[in-house]
C-alpha cells in the first residue's frame, strides 16, 4: 500500500509545492510555516489543492485535470490533528464511537488505550496525554488506509511526550499502510519514522532514508534542520582543497571532482582533539573559546576559529563532549583546544 502525492497550492505569496511517494512512514521535517501541515491537510481533503494529483493505495483521492476531489470522509485517512480536534460536547467513548459504531470494538480501544476509568469523561476533563489517546482510538476504530499525525506530542511535557510516544511506536508496528508524520523535532522524526523529507518553504528540498540524511544531508536547509550547528561557505581552491572563509581554515574535498559545493558543515560531537597544529594543515581548527556550557550530560564547547578577523554568522562554532572527557582535556592541553575534523565526517552541500 503506498501514498503519491503531487501537489501545488498558493496561499498568497506563500507556494506549496510537494512531491513525494512513500509506503512506510515518512516523516516531514521543517520549520513552522514551510508548509508541512498544510500538506496534511491536502491529503486529508480538509484543503484542495490548485492542481496536482492524490493517490493512496491505486485509490485517486485528488485529480485536478478529472476534477476528481473526494471527500474527507471518502478517504480513509486517518487524521490525528495538533490539538486532536475531540468532540467537546461528547464522552470518551462517545468520541471513539464516531470511528466505529461497534461496541466490542469501543470497548476494546478503550482497554487498549487505557480509557477504561475515563470513558465517561469529556475532553475538557481529560489530561493531555489521555486526549491524545482518546484521539488515537477514534482514528484507528474508523479503519483507516493512511495515517496523518500532524506533530502529536506538541502539547505534552517531556515525561508525557516519552510514555506516548512509546505508544505510538506500538501502533505504527501494527499499521499495514502508509502514514506521514509532520515534526520540528530531528530526534522525534529520526526515532519513528523511517524515510524523511526536509521542507523549507513549501517545498521538499531533501528526502533520503533517515541514515542517509543525517549522515549526508544535501542541502544547507537539511543539514541546519538535522542538527549541524556547524556551517561554512566554501570556495574551490586550484589543489582541489576548499577554502573555508568563515572558518579560516582550507577543508579537504572528496575526490569528485564534477561537483561543486557550496557549502560544508560538521556536528559538534565529530571533531577530534590533537596536541599540535600545522599552518598547512586542512580540516584543523585552533580555537578561541568562548562560553563553556554545561549540558544534562555533556559539555557544550562554543568557540571562534583563533586568529580570525573577518567574523561573518557562521564563525561561531560548537564543540560537544562528555563532562569527564571535557575534565581530561583541560587537564591535559591547559584550556586549550585544538581541533581536527576527519575527512569522512566533512558534510557537503551542494545547495
Amino acid at each position: 500500500m503506498s501514498l503519491e502525492v503531487r501537489i501545488k497550492k498558493k496561499l498568497g505569496k506563500f507556494l506549496l509545492d510537494v512531491a513525494f511517494e512513500s509506503d512506510g512512514v515518512l516523516g516531514l521535517l521543517g520549520a513552522s510555516g514551510c508548509g508541512k501541515s498544510m500538506t496534511l491537510k491536502c491529503i486529508a481533503g480538509v484543503e484542495k489543492p490548485d492542481e496536482g494529483r492524490i493517490v493512496l493505495d491505486g485509490r485517486v483521492l485528488f485529480d485536478s485535470e478529472k476534477r476528481i476531489h473526494l471527500s474527507p470522509q471518502e478517504r480513509k485517512v486517518g487524521y490525528l490533528f495538533q490539538d486532536y480536534a475531540l468532540f467537546p460536547n461528547m464522552m470518551v467513548a462517545q468520541n471513539i464511537q464516531c470511528g466505529t459504531k461497534d461496541k466490542k470494538e469501543v470497548q476494546a480501544y478503550l482497554k487498549r488505550f487505557d480509557l477504561e476509568q475515563v470513558q465517561k469523561l469529556y475532553p475538557a476533563q481529560l489530561s493531555g496525554g489521555q486526549k491524545q489517546r482518546t484521539a488515537l482510538a477514534r482514528m484507528l476504530a474508523a479503519k483507516p488506509q493512511a495515517l496523518l499525525l500532524d506533530e502529536p506530542f506538541s502539547a505534552l511535557d517531556n515525561f508525557l511526550k516519552a510514555r506516548m510516544e512509546r505508544e505510538l511506536m506500538n501502533v505504527l508496528d501494527d499499521f499495514a499502510g502508509p502514514v506521514v508524520f509532520v515534526s520540528h523535532d530531528r530526534n522525534e522524526a529520526y526515532r519513528l519514522t523511517d524515510t524523511i523529507a526536509v521542507m523549507e518553504q513549501g517545498s521538499i528540498v531533501d528526502i533520503s532514508e533517515k541514515h542517509a540524511l543525517f549522515k549526508a544531508p544535501k542541502t544547507l536547509a537539511a543539514t541546519l534542520l538535522t542538527g549541524c550547528k556547524n556551517v561554512t561557505r566554501v570556495e574551490p581552491l586550484a589543489d582541489g582543497s576548499y577554502l573555508a572563509p568563515d572558518w579560516g581554515i582550507r577543508l579537504q574535498a572528496p575526490k569528485d571532482g564534477a561537483i561543486r559545493y557550496v557549502y560544508a558543515g560538521f556536528r559538534a560531537h565529530y571533531a577530534i582533539p590533537v596536541d599540535e597544529i600545522s599552518q598547512e594543515s586542512t580540516n584543523m581548527i585552533e580555537c578561541e573559546i568562548v562560553r563553556e556550557i554545561e549540558d544534562t550530560f555533556s559539555i557544550v564547547i562554543q568557540f571562534y576559529p583563533k586568529g580570525l578577523t573577518d567574523r561573518t554568522e557562521y564563525s561561531l562554532l560548537t564543540y560537544e563532549t562528555g563532562k569527564e572527557e571535557w575534565k581530561k582535556m583541560k587537564e591535559r592541553y591547559g584550556g586549550q583546544l585544538l581541533l581536527q575534523i576527519p575527512e569522512e565526517a566533512v558534510i557537503w552541500m551542494e545547495q
